[in-house]
């Protein structure tokens, strides 16, 4: 499978060679990228959040209200979740959100996820992202002839300094090495830009996978 390459300007620069396996794939599985998207997001979270339970409230532990006669309900303590200042019941606790994802699926999952943008038409690939300079507004402008209005663009194994710095002013553009890949990243922008070297990266992080899953 052969993709056009482009340079900054807009203009042509040849083709690249690619797995079919890897971008080739027609039927995109949904229910792939949402178990993968719903691990990464998981593993993301802090899990700091807490409440204060019946052992951990500071409150009298006196019998404040006689057993009989007053009413009302009969009460042995301030620190229930029914009153001001007492305890939350079944409250949150500090906990790992981070559940397991086999392999094998997030290596099917990525395919998933960089075939979708080649059969939307979504995927452009560069053949260098480097700049001489840090300039963003001569960036943008290459960004439009470009037609790239939100985009994610993975380089080689290191970014350009004067690319990254460039782009990290312009809404709605994410720049990542090869190494950063990954499923969320990909289908959270609508236009996924990669270089010449990292498609190279991208063919030899699959070859790996497949080793090690042997």
């Amino acid at each position: 499978m052969e993709l056009d390459v482009k340079n900054l300007d807009g203009k042509s620069a040849g083709k690249a060679s690619v797995d079919e396996a890897i971008f080739g794939l027609t039927d995109i599985r949904a229910d792939l990228l949402h178990r993968t998207v719903r691990w990464q997001l998981a593993k993301r979270q802090a899990g700091t959040h807490k409440t204060q339970e019946r052992g951990e409230v500071s409150v009298t532990t006196k019998k404040f209200i006689r057993q009989k006669g007053s009413g009302g309900a009969r009460h042995g303590s301030r620190n229930a979740n029914i009153f001001v200042g007492g305890a939350v019941a079944h409250g949150p606790r500090v906990r790992s959100h981070a559940h397991d994802l086999p392999k094998k699926v997030r290596k099917l999952a990525l395919a998933h996820a960089l075939s979708s943008k080649v059969k939307d038409g979504s995927l452009i690939v560069l053949d260098e992202a480097k700049l001489s300079e840090a300039k963003t507004k001569e960036l943008s402008a290459k960004f439009k002839a470009l037609g790239v209005e939100n985009a994610l663009i993975i380089g080689g194994s290191d970014v350009d300094q004067n690319f990254a710095k460039a782009a990290r002013n312009i809404p709605n553009i994410d720049v990542l090495p090869v190494a950063g890949l990954n499923v969320y990243d990909v289908m959270r922008r609508r236009q996924l830009v990669v270089t010449k070297d990292a498609l190279e990266g991208i063919g030899a992080r699959f070859e790996t996978k497949a080793k090690e899953g042997k």
